[in-house]
């Protein structure tokens, strides 16, 4: 198949681009290579993905519509994977802008380009942060999500309703995937893993926030790659009110953020320097996803151990910064 993959040059689009490839489909993958964190990661992302020859490359902003546009005319593609966005939570509260021109004018500039050119199915990341302050654990796709605790996630959640909206005006099918702390190599440098990592290499204090009392479910990259695969395949039809579906992707296994700074400390062979803050404005104290509809409807639950994906990480990490 002919496939767009948005945020080509970003952590998870990177990741997916290369599977997609490897799986020999064509890949036209578009990024805007914005300066949000080090754009020689970004560049180095697609060096990688230059050396195979069924991925192209074009610097496309998802905000300009005429571009975007005449890009869907000119491939017609079979699948759209949307996974440009503009990330974090605690970037939100100081720069909250690009997360209303990218995450929602740049998705409806996506669904509109769908409307015109009718791909067989878009799939496009969400996150776990829509859960936002519903304490209810695990967290499942059928689960109240109407208290965001940040902006981040407040847009995340518009994309849900507007694809669903489109979906049912327009007979899109889309699938939202809700991601849970995705972690590997290539990963983002403003994420705890890469955050902690270097200050530990370079003997710096790590701040661990909310004193410790937090959990994640972290998910290792690999296996988001393989759930976006999965869930690729199938094409939501079976709904009454519109083509589209929600799903969960994380480990289902919740990690204790000091036991995260324990396995990362055995996997690096040497102490953090802690130093305890209060919870950050916009966090929550815990995720944990409810996989079982993914389960269900693909035969995938990820797996892979924390300690296990770390040491990928680790491994990634000196070779890619010496």
């Amino acid at each position: 198949m002919k496939i767009l993959v948005t945020g080509a040059a970003g952590f998870i689009g990177y990741h997916l681009a290369r599977k997609l490839a490897k799986n020999g489909h064509d890949i036209v993958g578009i990024d805007n290579i914005n300066d949000y964190y080090d754009v020689e990661l970004k560049h180095g992302r697609l060096k990688e993905l230059g050396a195979f020859p069924n991925i192209r490359f074009e610097k496309i902003d998802i905000c300009d519509a005429q571009r975007l546009n005449e890009l869907f005319t000119t491939e017609k593609f079979d699948v759209v994977m949307h996974m440009a966005a503009q990330a974090g939570v605690r970037y939100s509260l100081v720069n909250p802008n690009p997360y209303v021109s990218s995450n929602v004018q740049g998705f409806l500039n996506v669904l509109e380009a769908a409307r015109k050119q009718a791909p067989s199915h878009l799939v496009y990341a969400s996150t776990s942060s829509v859960y936002g302050l519903n304490t209810k654990t695990p967290s499942s796709e059928n689960d109240m999500v109407n208290q965001p605790a940040s902006l981040y996630a407040a847009t995340k959640l518009t994309n849900e309703h507007m694809a669903h909206a489109y979906g049912h005006l327009y007979g899109i099918p889309a699938t939202g995937l809700r991601f849970f702390t995705v972690y590997g190599p290539w990963g983002r440098p403003d994420m705890a893993l890469h955050i902690f990592t270097k200050s530990i290499i370079e003997d710096k204090p790590i701040n661990v926030f909310n004193n410790g009392n937090m959990q994640r479910d972290f998910t290792y990259i690999d296996d988001i790659v393989e759930g976006i695969i999965r869930v690729m395949d199938r094409i939501p039809t079976d709904i009454v009110s519109a083509p589209t579906a929600i799903y969960n992707i994380g480990n289902g296994s919740p990690i204790e953020l000091m036991d995260f700074v324990y396995a990362l400390e055995e996997a690096l062979g040497k102490k953090a320097i802690i130093q305890y803050a209060p919870m950050q404005e916009g966090d929550v104290v815990s995720t944990w996803a409810d996989c079982s509809a993914l389960k269900r409807d693909t035969g995938f639950q990820p797996f892979t151990p924390l300690s296990a994906g770390i040491q990928e990480f680790i491994a990634w990490y000196r070779e890619f910064y010496k």
